[in-house]
């Protein structure tokens, strides 16, 4: 018998993790853009034989990476919302991409650098005016695409004013802020200025003569990729293990049971983040009647980043 993939009955709902339409289709947009400019930036650095063009261009695959991997994650994460397999929704497939995106950058990250050493030891000629039209292009590219998810994002927080109109708003967790989409509009902004970079390597190589810009360039922009790298490595893997525990509604948690009307104490806690700013818990807590988990929840309501909370009570041992 097949496994079974279907809607079950029981099945959670998660309303926290549902995917912006509007975020989906324009970082689409910005995929097939930003991979079309790095074709070119990759071709006529190789054919004008600019290490800056080609840096940009390989800083632009990286990002081309990334914003792939976040369209695929919002594509699964809608596909697999109510499949009853993902206990906590599918929010995790978000992260697992940049995981992936960042091992991917490495080897990116690598090649760059070898290539720009090996043109600052052995120089070559540079065709600086059709280098500098590419880099422009591809500047141009990068801040058309910073437009266009930043009318995103805004259009996402307006839907999410209009649906949330209470006025909860815990600046730790912004529990309405699309982290994929903030990701993939810091990347295109950082790819401006890595092709701002490159432009002015060019001109200084064409007006003033300093050839070893283009590959000292290049390699700047190396580092500023492996810089990135590392950053999302760290902040995916950090998701990915659940190392949460030192997030501040951990201590909201304890603080609310500590200071409760009714004599409790904290034996067991566990927070995990299951959504973009949104939290699981489990909690363990000593208390005599008439104390009962719903009391013990009722307490945590405040915290609307909380969206699941298992609550265990445990009698006092008497004496």
């Amino acid at each position: 018998m097949s496994e079974r993939t279907h809607r079950d009955p029981c099945a959670h709902e998660h309303d926290f993790d549902e995917v912006n339409p509007l975020a989906e289709r324009r970082t689409r947009w910005v995929v097939m853009l930003t991979a079309v400019t790095m074709v070119v930036e990759l071709v006529a650095g190789w054919w004008y034989r600019s290490m800056a063009l080609l840096a940009d261009g390989w800083h632009m695959s990286s990002h081309v990476i990334a914003l792939g991997l976040s369209v695929a994650a919002y594509a699964l994460a809608r596909r697999l919302r109510h499949d009853a397999r993902f206990a906590f929704g599918t929010w995790k497939i978000e992260v697992l991409g940049g995981y992936t995106s960042a091992l991917l950058l490495a080897g990116v990250v690598l090649m760059m650098a070898y290539e720009c050493v090996t043109r600052l030891m052995r120089p070559t000629a540079i065709a600086y005016d059709q280098a500098l039209i590419v880099a422009v292009l591809g500047l141009l590219v990068n801040l058309a695409s910073a437009w266009m998810l930043v009318g995103a994002t805004r259009g996402a927080s307006h839907a999410h004013g209009h649906e949330h109109g209470h006025g909860h708003d815990h600046a730790h967790g912004r529990p309405h802020a699309d982290l994929n989409l903030r990701s993939a509009y810091i990347h295109v902004a950082a790819d401006a200025a890595t092709s701002l970079l490159a432009i002015a390597a060019l001109a200084g190589g064409k007006y003033f003569g300093l050839a070893w810009l283009d590959a000292g360039v290049g390699l700047l922009g190396s580092v500023v990729v492996a810089a990135w790298a590392a950053s999302l490595l760290r902040s995916t893997a950090r998701l990915l293990l659940d190392a949460d525990m030192d997030a501040p509604i951990v201590a909201e948690i304890r603080h609310a049971v500590r200071d409760s009307a009714l004599p409790a104490e904290l034996d067991d806690l566990h927070v995990w983040r299951v959504g973009k700013g949104r939290y699981a818990c489990i909690l363990s807590v000593t208390a005599a009647p008439p104390a009962t988990p719903a009391y013990f929840r009722s307490l945590l309501r405040v915290h609307p980043e909380l969206v699941h909370v298992t609550v265990e009570i445990n009698s006092p041992v008497v004496a």
